[in-house]
């Protein structure tokens, strides 16, 4: 599966970094232990989106330095992936109103709900599919991460600790029907029966689209958390070790990996589970916390702004959604 290239990536982090001490001040003693377990110690820093920034804003503001790199023409790009985390609007995407904003008339434009944390890759897949088999030649692949600041700091919410893992921000990455930086093989896996382990809730007990103040968040039981744990330790690796079997390389032969950024505890064990020391494995959660979807496009950014990627180094991208109802991983010849 070749024939499509990722070009660049630009990035956009809302506000000042905010410190751990913002959720301590507003979180009781006895509940703070909960930062002491593995799956909820919480990030030295992140960004908060406010409430007043739009999920395009947040993309357009990502775009604006990736299109200053590659030029104005750029952004007549025929296909347009988006995923958000908060929608602006319940029942649109941010694709269109992004596309507007670049003065963009693409073919193509599809907002991408369900892939979560490993959504990147799932619109990497789609990219592939949509320029080898249309006469679509370009594509901007985007995603937004912004419930940290709107959501998880609302009253009631910010004095529970899981809230202080999330951060906001957004990413955009070009992708061409070319050689230039060719992806290899992309590896999408779905897990169905894990999609109920992860749920919201609200504190009145209503659903979400009825009248009410309660505010929303999302609801773990330690039955699911344990599941979650499992399931995560596994997923990862096994997709990345999928996908290195195809391409008959060695797991300890990836130069770079990139993944959702979700907890040190995952972080460290997939280092250790694919044998690569952590240097090879790109870590930016304390100093973004858990980006979500935006996790593993924001880290890859940095490395490609930081000229960490040497020329022909093989870059896996991988990650897991939600409760582990979907996991993928690409590879990427890095401008060989």
């Amino acid at each position: 599966m070749t024939g499509i290239s990722l070009i660049d990536i630009g990035r956009y982090l809302p506000g000042e970094p905010v410190g751990t001490e913002f959720y301590a001040a507003r979180i009781a003693d006895d509940a703070r232990l909960n930062w002491d377990l593995p799956m909820f110690r919480p990030p030295r820093h992140r960004h908060l989106a406010s409430v007043d920034e739009s999920a395009v804003d947040m993309l357009e503001r990502a775009a604006a330095p990736l299109f200053d790199r590659l030029g104005h023409e750029a952004r007549q790009v025929d296909v347009v992936l988006t995923n958000v985390l908060l929608p602006d609007l319940p029942h649109a995407g941010a694709g269109a109103s992004l596309a507007h904003r670049l003065g963009a008339r693409p073919q193509w434009v599809f907002d991408v709900h369900n892939g979560g944390c490993a959504s990147f890759v799932v619109m990497l897949k789609m990219a592939q599919m949509l320029l080898t088999t249309t006469s679509a030649r370009s594509a901007i692949l985007c995603n937004v991460q912004n419930c940290a600041g709107p959501v998880f700091t609302q009253p009631d919410n910010v004095r529970n600790p899981p809230s202080a893992i999330p951060g906001d921000g957004a990413c955009v990455a070009y992708v061409t029907a070319s050689g230039e930086s060719p992806v290899l093989d992309i590896e999408v896996v779905n897990r169905p029966e894990a999609a109920p382990d992860m749920q919201i809730e609200l504190s009145d007990g209503r659903k979400y689209w009825q009248p009410g103040v309660g505010q929303l968040n999302v609801r773990f039981t330690e039955a699911s958390i344990a599941r979650i744990i499992s399931r995560g330790n596994q997923l990862v690796p096994e997709v990345v070790g999928n996908l290195c079997r195809r391409l008959g390389t060695p797991t300890s032969d990836i130069d770079v990996l990139v993944t959702n950024q979700p907890n040190r505890m995952f972080l460290r064990n997939w280092a250790e589970a694919l044998q690569l020391p952590p240097g090879r494995h790109l870590d930016t959660f304390d100093r973004y916390g858990n980006l979500f979807g935006a996790g593993a496009p924001i880290t890859l950014s940095h490395a490609i702004e930081d000229g960490a990627l040497a020329p022909g180094a093989l870059v896996v991208i991988a990650g897991f959604a939600h409760a582990g109802d979907l996991a993928a991983a690409a590879a990427v010849r890095w401008r060989p």
